[in-house]
């Protein structure tokens, strides 16, 4: 089923550096990994080691509260290594691709023990979709309203008759509702969709894939090939030619980083030049995406890649100076009236950074979150709530609504620069783990 919806609470934020319509094939990158923490709740359980040969859609990690649920090798190759963080924990298993004609023996078709599975995620939490939950319906945005982000109509070019055969595989478990958002961001956020058609109730379930994964489970089911193909923005402030990079998912961005980053010394700290303090590499959205080595990989679920300036040197006098280039939602500065004059020569916002141009303070009651979340919520109660870990308060809220990144623009406008978005999420993580108990 199709549908559009019009958002009118929002904001758009004039970013610079959108990636120009040329797409180039970086398919050839030689090393790959695959991420157990960008996936909720997933507590991964080893199935390879290193040294070990795999293939591409061959399970390398399953969950151990799930064994059904796993997640794949994305290219055919060798284990390069397995890396773990702070008390053991599993962080990356890197995986090095060699020419291969292996490839997974498995039946085609859209199931639980199929690779393109942890491609469709479960609300509430945003964990991988439980196959023992009947969905009420499956979403899929046709618009990604981030800042800078792919247009979708654009990445999926030539893959309709793919995307046709995903949604044929979806729509054996639920209805599944193509929905194109107009309106300002959020609007093409999941969340912001399902507010606006059927909202979600305790103990309901709603499965959403991302319109690129879409067509991935279509070739599966078509070919029994595992690609996990994507074609990602590659842009921002300090990107030196913003294009396109058609990627298999878990991609190094070093190649391409190397091809975008100004300073070709970066990150070279020996170099006078070097930009090492001065340019955030982020895999996802600027909102809600995280920040990786310039070596770092793609995010499983992210489809563009943001170059930032760090925005780590003293800006004299700060917020006592006009700000005629700087972006202000509360009309801080002077560019906050820029909308309103008449004049289209007017400087717009252009300087943007990591900075968030204040210190950590008290969490105030504003009123101007309601501008930019256009849900049917009061988020700054909701937030509270969360700070206070009263659940059943954020029950009555609407907490099952929401995930982390609704909150994003919230959280970019805060005057209190609180992390709205972890807050979100660790009051969504003791709702899950209660939920599992």
């Amino acid at each position: 089923m199709n549908h559009t919806i019009k958002i009118k609470k929002g904001l758009d934020i004039p970013l610079g550096g959108a990636a120009a319509r040329e797409t180039l094939d970086a398919r050839s990158i030689g090393r790959y990994a695959v991420k157990p923490p960008d996936v909720v709740g997933f507590v991964p359980r080893l199935l390879v080691a290193e040294g070990d040969s795999v293939v591409a859609g061959q399970p390398v990690v399953a969950d151990k509260n799930d064994p059904r649920l796993t997640l794949p090798s994305p290219v055919s190759g060798v284990v390069e290594a397995i890396v773990r963080g702070e008390k053991r924990k599993l962080l990356e298993i890197v995986i090095t691709s060699q020419a291969s004609k292996a490839s997974l023996a498995s039946k085609a078709g859209l199931s639980p023990d199929s690779p393109v599975w942890w491609m469709i995620k479960e609300r509430p939490f945003g964990s991988i979709a439980n196959p023992d939950h009947k969905p009420k319906g499956i979403f899929i945005s046709l618009r990604d309203t981030n800042p800078l982000a792919p247009d979708l109509e654009y990445a999926l070019r030539g893959r309709e008759h793919e995307f046709e055969a995903g949604l044929k595989a979806l729509g054996t478990f639920a209805e599944v509702h193509c929905v194109r958002a107009e309106g300002p961001h959020p609007a093409g956020n999941i969340g912001t969709i399902i507010a606006a058609l059927d909202p979600i109730n305790k103990g309901e379930y709603i499965w959403s894939v991302n319109a690129q994964d879409v067509a991935n489970i279509g070739r599966w089911c078509i070919t029994s090939e595992y690609r996990p193909e994507r074609i990602i923005a590659v842009g921002g402030p300090a990107a030196k030619t913003p294009k396109h990079y058609r990627v298999i998912c878990g991609a190094c961005l070093k190649q391409i980083t190397d091809a975008q980053l100004i300073d070709p010394d970066y990150p070279n700290l020996a170099s006078p030049t070097s930009m090492a303090s001065s340019t955030r590499i982020i895999s996802g959205s600027v909102l809600s995406g995280t920040q990786v080595a310039p070596d770092g990989f793609l995010g499983m679920y992210d489809q563009q890649v943001l170059l930032m300036p760090e925005g780590d040197h003293y800006e004299f006098m700060g917020w006592l100076m006009p700000g005629l280039k700087k972006f202000s939602f509360h009309k801080t500065f002077l560019s906050g009236f820029a909308r309103l004059l008449p004049i289209a020569h007017y400087p717009l916002p252009t300087e943007f950074n990591t900075n968030t141009h204040g210190s950590v303070r008290p969490f105030l009651f504003t009123g101007q979150f309601e501008r930019v979340f256009p849900f049917d919520i009061y988020p700054q109660q909701l937030i509270k709530a969360c700070i206070v870990g009263d659940v059943e308060l954020q029950e009555k809220l609407g907490i099952y609504e929401v995930e982390p990144e609704d909150f994003a623009l919230c959280e970019f406008i805060d005057p209190s620069k609180t992390e709205i978005q972890t807050i979100i999420r660790e009051a969504l993580e003791v709702l899950r783990k209660e939920a599992m108990a």
